[in-house]
């Protein structure tokens, strides 16, 4: 595999990671302020939670969740049935690993030219969350790469894994 596209993926997951950890800060900070918003009341006082904490996390999941696709295809982490394949001939193995790879590069673009659509169709009607008034379009931009890198990662794995055999 190409190390860039190596470099790339582990770039991605990290920074979903990132994402995931900011996304969990924010509701532990959010839980923590429905508690003190609980004992504040005991007092006749209250603790207000964050102002558009739904609308952060709903676009920070949107980002996050398909950043991890391009390390588990760099990884081959995806989900194969090698229970009745490992019994075949090495050949009809490798054409069922080249045909779910070809599957994959067609998944993974059909995914990204969709994404392209509906950021162009939520950046035309001017689409903003609720109650911090973040346009929503930008966030469509790391699914999109995402979508994109994980085509370009099982389609080095096809043409890289034909120049080894």
């Amino acid at each position: 595999m190409s190390v860039v596209l190596r470099r790339l993926a582990d770039a991605f997951a990290l920074l979903g990671g990132g994402i995931l950890l900011a996304i969990v800060a924010v509701t532990t900070t959010n839980a923590f302020a429905f508690i003190l918003d609980r004992i504040a009341g005991l007092f006749g006082t209250d603790v207000a939670g964050l102002p558009g904490y739904e609308d952060f996390v709903q676009l920070a999941i949107s980002c996050a969740a398909l950043m991890f696709f391009p390390y588990c295809q760099a990884n081959r982490g995806h989900v194969s049935v090698e229970l009745l394949t490992n019994r075949m001939p090495q050949a009809l193995q490798r054409a069922i690993d080249l045909l779910w790879l070809g599957v994959t590069i067609a998944v993974a673009l059909f995914l990204a030219y969709w994404m392209i659509f509906g950021m162009l169709e939520v950046r035309s009607d001017q689409v903003v969350t609720s109650v911090l008034g973040w346009p929503n379009w930008p966030f469509y931009i790391p699914g999109l790469l995402s979508m994109i890198l994980w085509a370009l990662i099982a389609a080095d794995q096809v043409f890289g894994d034909a120049a080894n055999a």
